[in-house]
């Protein structure tokens, strides 16, 4: 690991292809093969590069940068190469509309777009003409003999890097250095402000977690311009020398287990939605329905065979599969613990930084998220009209050096987000043990009223129905009846059995409602016929209800 004098991205990029040169930093997977590799050497050459780049376009220590890109090996060295010239960065991630990039454009104040060929598109007209036509677009997909496309007030160029003539100033630890957008369940996205010690310490305290070596292999399966994968997937790494490949098209199946092949990883990092896809349609119905499961003198075996499938499938040499952005379901979790698999669940949000609280894997209770970093403060604030407990619930609040700034050019959200003693209330709801060992009940905002005031928390009554082979995805509400009602949509299963599908929903209503509390009982299941929205973390939108 490289040792910092100061914690920030732009000392990481001096000192880690100083260290580990010929080392691969980054590669590509795309069309069966990995490739594009890019050494640790070449990475600090060209990271300079861009410094000088940025200068020659204008750009001051300051500026605001775009980073509108696939992960691709070209995004972490803009990224560095920013951080090198004192700009602050604004990832935006892909999936947004034309509309949605404007606006954040627009309200950053950007003063360049880093773009590709895929997702120039999104700044055509007629949204273009809502941006200033003097703003230069960066192709950082077409590096190719020391020279990349420039595109400004509709001319394109193509431009040489300069040499840098000067020395890199030291950034400050407290600066600003990213705006990233976020596109929370709730759908009202806001800029938050991360300063380099933000990142830098979530990215030094992930080693409590997991200890990433050189020889270490990363997949990268989720969008580099949400903090989840930029701190642990890409901070994590550089500093520690690991190599890194990333995906040149979406994550599908028909993509990503070729290329898990291909790379075998050691460390990933995903959200829950992809271990519970290879659970819930390749491992599950085939385990409970074998007789050496049913057997509880054979399960055992079962369950250690279903094991080695997972581990096979997963490229045999992982060692550590960071899981966070949303809860892991109940059944899932429950499997992974019984068959010894290496998963480590995490909780935190884009305000810090991401992470609050990690664990390595085997190193924590059921359904626990791990313990508080070392350095962050986490209390519980009662929630209003709650009854006293041993474990007390309530929301969780957070202080410490990975709690953001504030909210970008938004003074009323940033007050909201803070207590009075200067707590950021984090709007979810969770518990607390002796041991530092935090637990996840939902959202503030999802938590539904019983009708003699009791807190029902839907997420658990969404993980009982989700365990359901009948169910893909369930959302649980209250209706203006105070009615608990269970929207779900059906697993490619159900759809065969469509004449005695309700049927079978009144029997899982039935089931479900015997491991609850009475005032949570499920009134009634709708069927949805689309799958919900939802964000890049696969969390799923609740604007409907």
């Amino acid at each position: 690991m490289i040792h910092l004098e100061r914690m920030t991205i732009a000392e990481i990029a001096a000192q880690a292809p100083a260290q580990f040169k010929h080392r691969t930093a980054f590669a590509l997977y795309s069309n069966g093969r990995i490739k594009t590799r890019v050494s640790y050497a070449e990475f600090g050459t060209l990271s300079a590069r861009f410094v000088a780049l940025f200068r020659l376009l204008g750009l001051q220590a300051g500026s605001r940068l775009m980073l509108l890109s696939e992960n691709r090996p070209e995004w972490p060295i803009v990224f560095f190469g920013a951080a090198r010239a004192g700009l602050v960065s604004v990832p935006a991630l892909t999936d947004f509309s034309a509309e949605q990039i404007s606006a954040i454009a627009l309200h950053a104040g950007v003063s360049a777009v880093c773009v590709t060929e895929k997702t120039v598109r999104k700044l055509t007209r007629p949204v273009e003409a809502t941006l200033n036509p003097a703003l230069p677009l960066i192709y950082i997909d077409s590096v190719q003999n020391n020279r990349v496309r420039v595109s400004c007030e509709g001319r394109e160029q193509w431009l040489g890097f300069p040499e840098l003539s000067e020395e890199f100033e030291p950034t400050n630890e407290d600066e600003l250095s990213v705006i990233i957008y976020t596109s929370g369940t709730c759908g009202n996205s806001k800029g938050v402000m991360l300063s380099n010690r933000n990142l830098v310490f979530t990215a030094l305290k992930s080693r409590s977690l997991v200890k990433i070596f050189p020889h270490d292999r990363l997949l990268s399966v989720l969008p580099l311009a949400h903090t989840y994968e930029c701190t642990l997937g890409l901070l994590n790494a550089v500093m520690n020398g690991a190599s890194t490949t990333y995906l040149d098209r979406p994550p599908s199946q028909s993509i990503l287990f070729p290329a898990i092949q291909a790379v075998r990883p050691t460390a990933m990092v995903t959200v829950p939605l992809f271990i519970e896809k290879i659970y819930r349609h390749g491992i599950a119905p085939k385990l409970l329905t074998q007789p050496l499961y049913r057997c509880f003198l054979t399960r055992p075996l079962a369950l250690y065979v279903a094991g080695r499938k997972l581990r096979a499938m997963l490229g045999s040499s992982l060692r550590f599969l960071g899981i966070g952005g949303a809860p892991l379901d109940e059944a899932t979790e429950a499997f992974l613990r019984k068959v010894h698999f290496p998963y480590a669940p995490g909780y935190g949000l884009t305000e810090t930084a991401p992470l609050v609280a990690g664990t390595a894997p085997y190193c924590f209770p059921f359904r626990s998220v791990g313990s508080v970093l070392k350095g962050v403060d986490v209390r519980i604030a009662s929630l209003e009209g709650q009854a006293a407990s041993k474990t007390p619930v309530g929301e969780i609040q957070v202080r410490g050096p990975n709690v953001m700034l504030g909210y970008y050019n938004d003074e009323q959200r940033t007050r909201e987000a803070f207590t009075p003693d200067g707590w950021l209330r984090t709007g979810d709801i969770g518990g607390l043990d002796k041991k530092r060992h935090l637990s996840i009940r939902g959202r503030i905002k999802a938590m539904i009223l019983g009708p003699s005031g009791e807190n029902i928390y839907p997420e658990e009554i969404e993980s009982l129905l989700s365990a359901s082979h009948l169910v893909e995805e369930a959302v649980v509400y209250g209706d203006e009846r105070g009615e608990i009602v269970a929207l779900v949509v059906l697993s490619e299963r159900a759809k065969t059995m469509l004449a005695t599908v309700g049927e079978k929903l009144d029997e899982l209503k039935t089931i479900v409602n015997k491991k609850l509390a009475a005032f949570s009982h499920i009134h009634r299941i709708e069927i949805r016929d689309e799958p919900f929205e939802k964000t890049a973390t696969q969390k799923i939108r609740r604007l409907f209800v």
